[in-house]
């Protein structure tokens, strides 16, 4: 039985040599098909990796306080203006929630276009300054590579110190140790105590050039009306996360002073909201990206089965001296399914290569951070071979079913 096989096996890669062109052109309609799949599934992909490690920077087992409620859906409706988050209401939400195990921080942009000078020397003035607290850090997800994070003592005594981003350590702070070192910023003088490990890019814009500073040093030089300020709260144990939050919205609608009748002004944003909220959008565009594909492998599925129907019509006579030679309708079926098998198979791995290479291409063009899409080659490798035994397996039967003797008269 082995033996039988492999013997099939060498006649239908024989089979294929031999047609070299139309082989050529059968595995480049399966290869487009499954390219299509690929690609598309390597890019949603990429943008899934890239949009959940931009939003899981706002660390586990977190929540903020927003300005507005992104999760509600208006319907083309104007949205209400909400007030924004004065400094006042957000102390006093630090200063009065008192859940177990939470840490309250309060940070806002001071400005997205400081120029910081090291001596002779200065940035682009294209610099984020954020005023912040000693648990913005640790909040957010960030992580202090080399010094450390502010102290309880640094935030309450307006201390001029400064923790930046890790671009610094690759620009104006490059020679030595930056730990120490004296920047200025708007004329004020701040020391260097720590230095962020690297974050990369969100959604285009930098997170490693920033500078925190403490936030009253930061009310006192960026002066503005109406700062929206922020405030981030992390709870020890994600199963208090749910009674965090519902307590959370309670003692800020007390803050603002609102009454049981009127509806609430602002949002509170969940870190594993955000996730799920990305999974969901992303799985839609999975879905979207397979019915593409499904598409474009029928069509290819179709045109394989043609060439090999066309295939069997022009090895009638083959077939009859074959049977008359005593070969089983088995077979015959098993040669013409080994054919059709590894036709697909050289053209799913072919569309596996080059839409990855396509994919990984307008993922890097998009600034997407792209990941291997082992899900996308492995859905590829079962499709293509799925469209191989579907395709395959009219144009074998066909083939076995053949009358010998007419088969031998054909011309």
């Amino acid at each position: 039985m082995f033996k039988l096989l492999r013997e099939n096996i060498r006649i239908a890669l024989g089979s294929i040599r031999a047609q070299l062109l139309r082989t050529v052109l059968t595995v480049f309609i399966i290869g487009i098909g499954i390219m299509a799949l690929v690609c598309i599934l390597t890019i949603v992909s990429a943008l899934e990796h890239t949009l959940s490690r931009d939003f899981a920077s706002m660390g586990a087992n977190t929540f903020n306080l927003q300005q507005y409620d992104f999760s509600q859906q208006y319907d083309g409706e104007e949205r209400r203006p909400n007030p924004v988050i004065s400094y006042a209401q957000a102390k006093a939400f630090k200063e009065n929630f008192n859940f177990p195990g939470t840490t309250i921080s309060l940070s806002f942009t001071a400005t997205t276009a400081a120029e910081v000078r090291y001596g002779s020397q200065k940035t682009d003035p294209d610099i984020r300054v954020m005023g912040v607290d000693e648990f913005f850090v640790p909040n957010s997800g960030l992580e202090v590579d080399q010094g450390r994070n502010f102290t309880p003592f640094d935030i309450s005594n307006n201390t001029y110190s400064c923790i930046v981003g890790s671009d610094f350590g690759k620009g104006l702070l490059k020679d030595g140790n930056p730990i120490d070192k004296v920047i200025s910023i708007r004329g004020a003088r701040f020391k260097v105590i720590g230095m962020l490990k690297e974050k990369g890019s969100t959604f285009g814009n930098s997170e490693d050039l920033r500078v925190f500073i403490p936030i009253q040093v930061a009310r006192s030089l960026f002066t503005q009306p109406n700062i929206n300020y922020a405030v981030s709260a992390m709870v020890q144990k994600k199963e208090m996360l749910d009674d965090a939050v519902d307590r959370a919205r309670l003692e800020f609608r007390n803050i603002r002073g609102l009454n049981p009748i009127q509806e609430t002004n602002f949002g509170i944003s969940r870190s594993d909201d955000l996730i799920n909220r990305i999974k969901d959008i992303t799985g839609y565009l999975t879905g979207a990206a397979w019915g593409i594909g499904i598409i474009t492998i029928f069509g290819s599925s179709i045109a394989l089965m043609n060439i090999m129907l066309v295939s069997v019509t022009e090895r009638t006579r083959e077939i009859g001296v074959r049977k008359a030679l005593g070969a089983k309708r088995a077979t015959i079926a098993t040669q013409f399914f080994i054919e059709t098998l590894v036709i697909g198979q050289i053209g799913g791995i072919m569309g596996m290569l080059i839409g990855m290479l396509l994919g990984s291409l307008v993922a890097m063009l998009l600034k997407f951070s792209f990941a291997v899409p082992w899900a996308a080659m492995g859905a590829a490798f079962f499709t293509a071979f799925a469209v191989a035994i579907v395709s395959g397996l009219y144009p074998a039967i066909k083939a076995s079913r053949l009358d010998p003797i007419e088969a031998l008269r054909y011309e």
